[in-house]
């Protein structure tokens, strides 16, 4: 009968030892972890260099290249992200003009992007050839320096042609002569790896498509700093995700 007892006890311990264990299980098999659905946002810094080109003379402030570049930006990235843009430029300038102003501004060395479109008015001065040759690199290492140091991190755009414009009435003394500037450009950021974009070709289409060109019958439109960021945008969206 004791023996009898002791086994019933056994069996009931036993029983009531499995269940708790299954309990356990069962709860431990259950618990959720709250989801971290926070998105960390970021922060970019485009910096945009060069003279009436780039500071958009004779449009709107937010028709310039930099600046569409910087909305359609936010268009690719999450909206949390925020982009900030600084333009060093001014209508007039030349390549030495340029060097002159950052050294003078000082802009920090931790832009993630550094644009760079310059010498035009170098031609359209008349200023030496060889001031370019010289200058135009200083500006490509001034644009890395501030780009964190990193050549991947700038994009060269090359210079417009006016000779399409009401301005330059299809002068192809001007087209010569930009072309001798652009094949400059394209050949050291060729032999440098610095990315560069061409859109001479696009505003070569002004006399065709007078939308092209702004009411001042010299600069680029609107529409054709739109048509800039169709080339740029995917290079400059690639680089800040890297």
């Amino acid at each position: 009968m004791k023996t009898m007892t002791y086994l019933l006890m056994l069996v009931s311990f036993f029983i009531v030892g499995c269940s708790d264990n299954d309990s356990a299980l069962s709860d431990d098999n259950f618990i959720e972890t709250p989801s971290d659905t926070t998105t960390t946002q970021k922060n970019y810094k485009i910096l945009a260099l060069g003279d009436s080109y780039t500071i958009g003379e004779s449009v709107c402030n937010a028709c310039r290249f930099p600046e569409q570049l910087k909305d359609s930006l936010k268009t690719v990235f999450d909206t949390n992200h925020q982009i900030d843009l600084k333009v060093i430029a001014r209508t007039g300038w030349t390549t030495t003009n340029l060097i002159n102003a950052i050294a003078t501004e000082k802009p920090s060395e931790d832009y993630d992007l550094t644009t760079l479109l310059i010498g035009v008015n170098n031609q359209y001065q008349g200023k030496p050839f060889s001031i370019y040759e010289n200058e135009f690199p200083q500006l490509i290492n001034t644009a890395i320096k501030h780009a964190k140091g990193d050549k991947s991190n700038v994009i060269v755009v090359s210079i417009p042609d006016y000779a399409f414009t009401p301005f330059g009435n299809g002068n192809n003394n001007i087209s010569k002569e930009i072309d001798t500037y652009n094949n400059f450009a394209k050949a050291y950021c060729n032999n440098n790896g610095i990315t560069f974009v061409n859109i001479t070709d696009i505003t070569r289409m002004g006399l065709d498509n007078p939308s092209l060109v702004a009411n001042d019958g010299l600069h680029p439109s609107a529409l054709a700093y739109s048509k800039f960021i169709n080339r740029i945008l995917p290079l400059a969206s690639e680089k800040l995700k890297n």
